[in-house]
């Protein structure tokens, strides 16, 4: 087989450039894409992140071995999901609110991780999802009184 195809050459071949044939424009060099500075980390993972506290949450709440008294259950879950609910993009908040009221309604209320859609499940869910709306309405006028600060905008302290 040798004899009838001659070797490749181990080097990479020369190329000739044509004087006055124009040559092509380098590129630019490449700048790594960055997310805007509204977004955060914790607001794109909010409904894992309330997943993960309110397991954590219904895990501690059973190893207690006693039944919680629901109203306290239902006020701890409330703080959890106003925490989660401020860091989480606004359109997220109903999401938040339902993975907490999965946690509430399957752990704490019936035990044994049935869920059921009776008066103590409603009110649980109506709660959380008015607790999600106060802890994304809260965010939203931090952030609206930041943009405003940065803007210059403000109002006038000296008034």
């Amino acid at each position: 087989m040798a004899a009838l195809h001659p070797p490749t050459p181990l080097r990479r071949p020369r190329i000739v450039h044509i004087a006055g044939f124009p040559r092509a424009a380098l590129r630019p060099p490449r700048v790594a894409h960055r997310a805007p500075p509204t977004r955060t980390l914790a607001g794109d993972l909010a409904v894992p992140l309330g997943a993960v506290g309110a397991a954590l949450l219904a895990a501690a709440l059973l190893l207690t071995g006693q039944t919680p008294h629901t109203a306290v259950a239902l006020a701890v879950f409330t703080v959890l999901t106003v925490a989660v609910s401020a860091l989480a993009r606004p359109l997220l908040v109903p999401a938040v609110a339902l993975v907490c009221w999965l946690f509430y309604d399957g752990f704490v209320l019936n035990r044994s991780a049935d869920l059921a859609f009776q008066q103590p499940d409603r009110t649980g869910l109506l709660v959380l999802l008015l607790a999600g709306l106060a802890g994304a309405g809260c965010a939203a006028a931090v952030r609206a009184v930041r943009r405003q600060a940065a803007a210059g905008t403000g109002p006038d302290p000296g008034r």
